[in-house]
């Protein structure tokens, strides 16, 4: 079992487009509220960067597997999530809490991070919230939270802890994009790594419906018409057999409620 990790191991950023400035001040008052000390990343505003960030995209892989086409907020917004990324893998954290700009943290937020980090040999990534989290399997319990994985999509990262091995090892895999970043994360199966969520939830999302990425309410995302998204339909089928195939092979299928060690650091 490695060295008990605290708080002090995690580095914090927040990303954040320079434009949302009432976003910065609400998440600002939030953190500071909590106590936790975070490094802003400017996040890459997909509109201004449509040409370049197109060159590290593959579209039409992107619109096979999302089943619709790729826009400029999704590849903003990927390219942040790995610009984070390799900010944390340069630092001497040993693990990174990635947060996006529309985090509502619950009371219990602070406890919800100790306890994970005290059970940090169970998993390689953990989410403290989700847009779906469907078909979670209980791999035990971590104090008074469920540690879930999941054969359903698991998707949503405005707040997840990594490990730097893990980023590490997946980074150079990750380009050209060929999905939004949530649903290339859910393909755990595909980079073998523990993605996990700790539920009940200790954070949730809100963004009014008004989002920089797919614009109110999802008014930039275009879905193509039915018969032109089988094959993403075939996809997200086949997709529920790999993650399940995945989790027999870890021998995570078969729901537990066991107590899971915690690496406590001593007081």
């Amino acid at each position: 079992m490695a060295n008990p990790l605290t708080r002090a191991d995690v580095g914090i950023w927040l990303i954040n487009l320079d434009r949302d400035t009432e976003r910065r001040a609400e998440m600002e008052d939030q953190l500071n509220t909590l106590g936790l000390n975070y490094t802003r990343f400017s996040a890459i505003y997909g509109k201004d960067h449509a040409d370049e960030l197109a060159k590290r995209a593959d579209a039409d892989a992107y619109a096979r597997n999302m089943g619709s086409p790729i826009i400029p907020g999704k590849m903003g917004c990927y390219a942040s999530h790995i610009a984070v990324w390799e900010a944390f893998i340069a630092s001497d954290y040993k693990v990174a809490l990635i947060l996006e700009d529309d985090v509502v943290f619950h009371e219990d937020f602070l406890e919800s991070l100790d306890v994970a980090l005290a059970g940090a040999d169970h998993w390689d990534t953990v989410r403290f919230n989700c847009i779906r989290a469907k078909l979670p399997i209980r791999q035990g319990t971590l104090g008074p939270y469920t540690l879930n994985a999941y054969a359903g999509p698991f998707t949503g990262n405005a707040t997840y802890l990594l490990h730097k091995g893990v980023a590490e090892r997946l980074l150079p895999n990750l380009w050209p994009q060929t999905r939004a970043f949530d649903h290339e994360l859910n393909r755990f199966f595909k980079h073998d790594f523990r993605q996990m969520g700790l539920e009940p939830f200790s954070s949730h999302v809100d963004d009014g419906d008004v989002s920089s990425i797919t614009g109110a309410n999802f008014g930039l995302v275009n879905k193509f018409k039915w018969y032109k998204r089988l094959p993403h339909y075939r996809l997200k089928a086949a997709n529920y057999i790999r993650r399940a195939w995945w989790l027999i092979k870890q021998r995570r299928i078969r729901p537990s409620s066991r107590p899971l060690k915690l690496n406590i650091p001593p007081k």
